[in-house]
């Protein structure tokens, strides 16, 4: 088992585990992606430390919108959706990145939320939340203000649906508001310590958390089972009275 309180500045071993980064630009692969010039370096970052790391665009992929594991079941005609689900359920960590349109985060990324929340009824192993036991973080990139609306938007979300959120769990960079240089054009923002410090804590934090949740089996299954809960058991929820334990 790793070592995750060491404080002789020796990282811990990540090897062993996995993330998935779902870049959701609004640019098709193969055109630049600024959004992915950042979200290169926290993957090499991750890759250092032997943390196998899948990336994605998600606008490269015929992503169906609705609420459903399957909207192919619901009238669409097509939906890559489950096939990526696959590779998100398979991860211990999931980062996604987005640029800011309008102050806020992509259509895409409202889309990719959307469809993780298609899955947030299904349970796993231990009875609780499918997402229980994983670590998740996101990264922004944009010419205007936003970067934190956006993160407490994304890791709300996130959270929300069962993901574990790290201390310092985001990180971007905004260049000059208006028309002007994107993040990696003419190495802009390259050189911003605020931005690689928040990049490298959210990486690093990311992979601590997830080295914790899988070091220990997940999170603790005890008061957050929808099943239990479902089926009478109430871990000691008090009655209205405030005093006396409600019985399975």
């Amino acid at each position: 088992m790793s070592d995750t309180t060491r404080h002789d500045g020796t990282p811990p071993d990540f090897a062993g585990l996995s993330a998935v980064y779902i870049n959701c630009t609004l640019t098709p692969s193969p055109q630049l992606s600024h959004t992915q010039t950042l979200m290169d370096r926290s993957i090499a970052l991750m890759r250092s430390h032997d943390v196998r790391v899948t990336s994605l665009r998600a606008v490269d992929h015929d992503i169906a919108p609705g609420v459903q594991p399957d909207m192919t079941e619901h009238g669409w005609p097509s939906d890559d959706w489950p096939r990526i689900a696959e590779e998100v359920l398979a991860a211990d960590i999931l980062v996604l990145a987005t640029p800011i349109w309008l102050g806020d985060k992509s259509s895409v990324c409202t889309r990719v939320i959307e469809r993780l929340y298609a899955l947030s009824g299904q349970v796993n192993a231990a009875g609780q939340y499918i997402y229980y036991g994983r670590a998740a973080g996101c990264l922004v990139t944009g010419n205007e203000d936003g970067i934190k609306h956006c993160a407490m938007n994304i890791l709300y979300s996130l959270q929300h649906l069962g993901y574990t959120i790290p201390p310092q769990a985001d990180a971007g960079w905004i260049g000059e508001a208006g028309p002007g240089p994107s993040y990696g054009d003419d190495g802009a923002g390259f050189d911003n310590d605020f931005t690689n410090r928040n990049t490298a804590f959210m990486t690093h934090n990311l992979m601590h958390t997830a080295r914790l949740l899988r070091d220990r089996g997940g999170f603790p299954a005890y008061g957050n089972q929808r099943r239990a809960w479902e089926e009478g058991q109430r871990f000691g929820y008090p009655t209205i009275d405030g005093h006396t334990p409600v019985e399975p």
